[in-house]
């Protein structure tokens, strides 16, 4: 019994939408729910900083998919050439994060949206922010 109330908190975690991935050389603008954030979006509501980095953007890239494969809550979905698709897992909701390198303006841009709800209560966010500060340590590791 128990076995059919965890496959039903599974089934809240929603389809991966369809329009992920790059448009126009940029990633999928958030939808006007407050659960999405994005480094490309122009409203402080959405926006959150890109990550920076010196020196060479596929070797940053690279530091940033070990980043991200070494934790718990990240399924990798998609890799191409300078983009990364990721789930990111909560107990019961997932959410859809991308990451798109800038070469040229050393940045990587980033974007985390809830599949279901309308508020994230600033989880997209805060995750983001975790991940820059592994990325920003990773990077300071000799």
């Amino acid at each position: 019994m128990m076995g059919i109330g965890l496959l039903g908190l599974v089934g809240c975690a929603g389809e991966r939408p369809a329009n992920l991935g790059i448009h126009e050389g940029g990633l999928t603008a958030c939808p006007s729910s407050p659960n999405c954030v994005s480094s490309q979006a122009n409203d402080q509501g959405h926006h959150i900083a890109p990550l920076s980095f010196g020196g060479d953007g596929d070797a940053a890239f690279v530091r940033l998919k070990r980043v991200l494969d070494l934790r718990s809550d990240a399924t990798i979905i998609q890799e191409q050439p300078g983009y990364l698709q990721f789930e990111l897992r909560t107990t019961l909701f997932v959410d859809d994060a991308e990451f798109l390198l800038d070469r040229e303006k050393r940045i990587i841009h980033i974007r985390s949206a809830s599949r279901l709800g309308y508020s994230d209560l600033g989880k997209n966010r805060s995750r983001l922010e975790e991940i820059r500060r592994e990325f920003q340590q990773a990077g300071q590791t000799p």
